[in-house]
């Protein structure tokens, strides 16, 4: 027996090519985009607001003293902090072996970098739950007894990764990802990263609403924008905050069915929306975020001419307003009578809705943000002692959650499924 090393191959009498490590492509347009509090240190959160206003008018006559509507203010709150937490593993005899001995472009040279990537990662999982809720993916066809599954959006998926199956009529099942083929959409899931069996997964339909989730997702969920931002009837949360959205307007986004929308007539059911949203909300939601999906069916009619809104009409489209981030989205700057909109393609946003945002209607509290977990002596690994050999792991951790603090400030089109 031997103690464990994870990069044997790596040798130099046996490394042949340099290692090629695929780029990350970052997916945490919320991060970097939303305004951060990073003062909460746990325990509940307030979150007040007004839930009327004074609104006694009279013509002719003074309003009676006893008949003078007053200003109403309410006090949300969030009772916990969610916690997120991440962790990586390095085997002492890797660090131990490879120093100088190694090409120096090779895996081990990038060695120093992998807590960063991994860090990158982490925040993806954390966009991806303040976006869409826990679940990351859903099936497109029935599960098999064999462990495959057919998702949507198999780009979330990663080897060896532990997820959770669940549907509307069945127990939550945890497996770990064995493959991905990304030209057929499909992964299979066995129950232990080596060796074990595959999951039998055909009890999760498409009928029943089969996902999949991240690890303790559902039982530990952040707030996330999509079902804050819907309505019950629609899909998302009945309260915000402990306080009953219907009870008061300021916690409704503005509703707008989607279930009309074609790739053919996107953008006037867009434009549509922003109409109803601007006409009934409070905000100035001058940014429309969207998959990339529906970006390339927006990008496909300003192409081909077939929009209606050019310079002759409400809305025209720059000139070279098109904007590729470095972060992974992309913008299309579109002009009108009420000033400059953006729609925004992002990555990590389902292709089932589409936002009209006002970024100052959130907002993310947290304590520090993304923090190393540090021990008292100060060291940010935790040292485990094996028969097989040392091992150092490194925690990663988020206290923290997403906060629509003016829902009437947004609208979002819901159902949109062309």
């Amino acid at each position: 027996m031997a103690t464990i090393r994870s990069f044997s191959s790596m040798l130099n009498e046996y490394l042949s090519y340099d290692l090629l490590k695929e780029e990350m492509i970052k997916r945490d347009w919320l991060l970097q985009n939303l305004e951060k509090d990073m003062g909460w240190k746990g325990g509940t959160l307030p979150v007040p607001f007004q839930g009327a206003g004074a609104s006694s008018v009279s013509f002719g006559s003074l309003t009676a003293a006893a008949d003078i509507a007053e200003n109403v203010y309410v006090r949300g709150q969030i009772t916990s902090q969610p916690e997120v937490w991440g962790s990586i593993l390095f085997n002492q005899r890797d660090l131990m072996e490879h120093d100088g001995k190694v090409n120096e472009k090779s895996f081990l040279k990038l060695l120093p970098n992998a807590l960063d990537d991994f860090l990158n990662y982490m925040k993806q999982v954390v966009s991806l739950s303040f976006l869409n809720g826990s679940a990351f993916a859903s099936a497109t066809v029935d599960g098999t007894a064999g462990g495959a599954l057919v998702v949507d959006r198999i780009e979330r998926f990663t080897l060896n990764q532990k997820v959770q199956v669940d549907d509307d009529d069945s127990a939550p099942v945890t497996g770990y990802v064995r493959t991905i083929d990304l030209n057929t959409d499909t992964v299979t899931l066995f129950d232990a990263r080596t060796g074990g069996a595959a999951v039998d997964l055909s009890a999760y339909t498409v009928a029943q609403n089969a996902k999949v989730y991240f690890d303790n997702a559902q039982l530990n969920a952040l707030t996330s924008l999509k079902s804050s931002l819907l309505s019950a009837a629609n899909g998302g949360s009945a309260a915000l905050y402990g306080q009953t959205k219907t009870a008061f307007p300021y916690l409704q986004a503005i509703q707008v069915d989607g279930s009309a929308v074609t790739a053919a007539n996107i953008l006037n059911k867009i434009f549509d929306g922003y109409t109803t949203v601007k006409n009934k909300g409070k905000g100035m939601p001058n940014q429309i975020l969207m998959s990339y999906k529906n970006l390339g069916s927006v990008m496909k009619l300003l192409e081909s001419g077939s929009s209606e809104f050019d310079a002759k009409g409400g809305f025209h489209i720059k000139q070279g307003s098109t904007d590729v981030n470095v972060y992974g989205w992309t913008s299309i700057s579109v002009f009108g009578v009420q000033g400059n909109l953006q729609v925004v393609g992002i990555q990590e946003i389902d292709d089932d809705y589409i936002i009209y945002m006002d970024k100052r209607a959130a907002k993310i509290h947290s304590n520090g943000f993304f923090k190393k977990r540090i021990n008292p002596d100060g060291d940010s690994w935790f040292e485990v002692r094996n028969t097989t050999g040392y091992q150092y792991i490194t925690d990663v951790c988020f206290f923290g959650d997403l906060v629509l603090s003016r829902p009437s400030y947004c609208g979002i089109m819901h159902t949109v499924s062309y």
